[in-house]
């Protein structure tokens, strides 16, 4: 069997160790494995490279990015290449593509699934909103860089008697700012999934510092919206992939903050550090669990599937499954969060 593969969408701890897993795997059964470059641009324009189950390929284990590249292509771009794409693939002796990407690329899978070309889809975001598995790689490493973080702003907040904001990584769902505000012991995590109130978050500061603590830590991810009618606020526009250009939601709770308690506030926005550097052993095992289970579903010709996984199980759901709606946090995961907060 020849396997191709390729990254889309944003670069992930991990996405190499997939890579490795899906090359190591392909070589037990005999198999080659080609790479389509930057994504499925790569793939429309037929830049693929051999890859070789040699040191090079057991060396990338450790490395973020993605050997291959990544890349965003516009869906109607996307769609109107079928034609393209299905001739790279039967010329270049194509049996199955394992394409590695978040719910956008998890979606085009399933298109190319839908159109009779074999496909096997292996989920990965930091956001961790991929539906029907309960961890995405990458995940683990996004919200380790943002515990670390908030670990240490507590001291040079305590020293200044600041209340300091960390704006993380989450579009449209709080996933790393729930994990790594608890972990880190943030007093109070803004979600996208709950629209906050400003006058609430600065009673809690305030009340920090009525008792004496004198500073405060606030995660917010970068997608969290106020309640309406509660503070203006404007939402960014659209760029041309579809995706919300955010105007800096930490900043704006910052200095709306510091207007009403009267104390410094200081926003640190961590940004794209939490999709770079080495993977966690967490990420690199699942990964590597994910590269080696889609590729034996590929040699199974169990096509139109995704991994996932399901408790401590990597499992194969159907693509389908895996896209329409995104893994939101539940009202349940926040509440117990809330009984944190102050």
């Amino acid at each position: 069997m020849r396997i191709a593969t390729l990254t889309s969408g944003g670069d992930c701890p991990g996405l190499n160790a997939v890579i490795r897993g899906i090359v190591r795997t392909a070589t037990e059964y005999g198999s080659t494995v080609v790479g389509y470059e930057d994504g499925w641009v790569g793939l429309m324009e037929d830049r693929r490279i051999q890859l070789y189950d040699d040191e090079n390929i057991d060396r990338i284990l450790l490395r973020g990015g993605t050997i291959l590249g990544t890349g965003r292509l516009h869906p109607d771009k996307f769609k109107s290449g079928l034609e393209q794409i299905r001739e790279n693939l039967e010329e270049a002796g194509i049996d199955a593509l394992i394409p590695i990407g978040g719910e956008g690329t998890l979606k085009g899978a399933k298109w190319l699934s839908d159109n009779g070309i074999p496909v096997v889809g292996v989920p990965k975001t930091i956001d961790n909103d991929v539906n029907g598995t309960d961890y995405t790689f990458g995940f683990d490493t996004a919200v380790s860089v943002a515990t670390d973080a908030i670990d240490r702003l507590h001291t040079t907040a305590e020293s200044h008697n600041r209340v300091m904001i960390v704006e993380v990584m989450g579009r449209h769902v709080g996933w790393i700012a729930l994990h790594a505000g608890m972990a880190g012991g943030a007093h109070y995590i803004v979600i996208p999934e709950v629209p906050f109130d400003i006058a609430e978050i600065t009673k809690a500061m305030e009340r920090r510092f009525q008792l004496g603590e004198k500073y405060g830590i606030i995660v917010v991810a970068e997608g969290a919206l106020p309640k309406p009618g509660t503070m203006d606020f404007t939402e960014g526009a659209v760029d041309q992939f579809g995706h919300q250009v955010f105007n800096g939601i930490g900043q704006v709770i910052g200095d709306e903050i510091k207007k009403r308690l009267g104390h410094d506030v200081r926003t640190t926005t961590l940004g794209h550090i939490q999709r770079g550097g080495t993977p966690t052993a967490f990420d690199r095992v699942l990964a590597t669990r994910y590269g080696v289970h889609a590729t034996r579903a590929c040699h199974d010709k169990d096509f139109g599937k995704c991994v996932a996984l399901r408790g401590e199980h990597v499992e194969l759901i159907d693509l389908e499954d895996a896209v329409g709606k995104l893994k939101v946090v539940p009202d349940s995961r926040y509440r117990t969060a809330r009984a944190l907060f102050g």
